[in-house]
């Protein structure tokens, strides 16, 4: 699974912006994707994630102000950011994990895009 993300960039507190995670591969693989985020001297924390069958989950700092949906025949993951704020601030990476099952068991692979970066300012 290959994951390209893009939309990041520059904007004012308050603004707006739409992140996009591009899929390709294996895709049916894919049980869920998230959006996670990373600012300097700070953990790596997850910011919102959709399932295969559509149910979404957000952290409690984007609840909303954020939406995570899908376009399948895209292949592709958005995430929308509203109401922006400066502790937005971070290198935001796209994730998607995928399960392979045999008749041996279930395995379960992580995939990471290169990020992009979305910049905040006061």
């Amino acid at each position: 699974v290959q994951l390209v993300e893009s939309g990041g960039g520059l904007v004012q507190a308050g603004g707006s912006l739409r992140l996009s995670c591009a899929a390709s591969g294996s895709i049916f693989n894919i049980v869920a994707t998230g959006w996670h985020r990373q600012a300097p001297g700070k953990q790596r924390e997850l910011v919102a994630v959709i399932t295969s069958g559509g149910s979404t989950n957000y952290a409690d700092s984007v609840k909303g102000r954020f939406t995570i949906s899908r376009d399948n025949a895209k292949n592709t993951v958005y995430l929308q950011m509203n109401s922006l704020k400066p502790e937005d601030t971070a290198v935001y990476s796209c994730n998607a994990e995928v399960v392979i099952t045999t008749i041996e068991g279930s395995s379960r692979y992580d995939y990471w895009g290169q990020g992009t970066q979305v910049t905040v300012s006061s």
